[in-house]
């Protein structure tokens, strides 16, 4: 009995070194080719044609900065941009965005957030405020439009929108028609202000009570007639809409879809030619043809 227990042990540790042999020997295999695999990974890496991407020095907003507040040295700060994805208008150098001559505040015209590029549309130029003579283009006017809830949009109008302008009052007398007259007179109208708020970052609906447009001289001398001689009404133009609207012009005729009455034919009258001639003591008319 004890000879075959111990032949039963001689054969089970002989069974477990096998064992643990074939583990060692797979462990080993295991780790050769992971490290051979990284070598190659290595060796590939190092062989591999690296494309580097030239950068250039451009400064950005340090901190959400709001519309009209002053721009300082503090509040940007230079990153390296990717020089084929530089938005137009950037700085790359700080004496030209900060001069060291002269005036040289400059005031934010547009919401910018941290990490924001600054950009010469979004800023004034040195020594400029931040008021409405900065948002109007060369040869482009201010000119303020009186609006209530209704023909200013519900409040949903905001510096930098585009509308369209619409009139409406009489007509007078003009093609017969002595009703009120609506009328389309300018188009894509931008707003600059919005009663005294120039900045795009409002953030709730606001009932104006006028709101300013930039217009040429001609447009602002029409918007003045039309304003002084009846309502006007702004329609807000979507953001992706370059569309370009046409004459459009309604009257109460139009509203309703009343055609004019077609005027009755007239009666062709003949015409009767006569002559007097004297008949003993007597003038009488006779018929003769009409030569003309």
């Amino acid at each position: 009995m004890r000879a075959v227990f111990g032949l039963v042990l001689i054969v089970g540790v002989a069974l477990a070194g096998g064992a643990v042999y074939m583990a060692r020997n797979y462990i080993s295999a295991y780790q050769s080719e992971l490290a051979r695999q990284k070598q190659a990974a290595e060796e590939a890496l190092a062989n591999a044609k690296v494309d580097v991407i030239p950068t250039v020095t451009v400064y950005v907003s340090n901190r959400p900065l709001k519309y009209g507040e002053r721009l300082t040295q503090e509040d940007v700060r230079a990153v390296d941009w990717p020089e084929n994805a530089i938005p137009e208008g950037t700085f790359s150098d700080l004496t030209a965005l900060f001069p060291e001559s002269g005036a040289n505040e400059r005031y934010i015209l547009r919401t910018m957030e941290k990490d924001e590029a600054i950009m010469e549309v979004k800023i004034t130029r040195p020594g400029e405020s931040a008021g409405l003579t900065s948002r109007l283009e060369k040869g482009m006017r201010a000119f303020a439009i009186s609006v209530d809830v209704a023909s200013g949009v519900s409040g949903f109008l905001r510096p930098g929108d585009n509308v369209d302008i619409y009139w409406t009052g009489s007509s007078g007398t003009v093609e017969g028609n002595t009703g009120g007259i609506t009328k389309l007179i300018e188009t894509n109208v931008q707003l600059i202000a919005v009663d005294q708020t120039a900045g795009s970052d409002v953030a709730s609906a606001t009932i104006a009570r006028t709101v300013t447009v930039a217009a040429t001289p001609e447009q602002v001398a029409a918007l003045a007639q039309a304003q002084n001689t009846g309502r006007l009404s702004l329609a807000l133009v979507g953001v992706q809409d370059d569309s370009v609207a046409s004459a459009i012009e309604v009257d109460q005729r139009k509203l309703l879809g009343i055609t004019a009455a077609a005027p009755e034919p007239k009666e062709e009258v003949e015409q009767v030619c006569t002559t007097r001639i004297r008949r003993g003591g007597e003038i009488v008319n006779v018929p003769i043809p009409c030569t003309n």
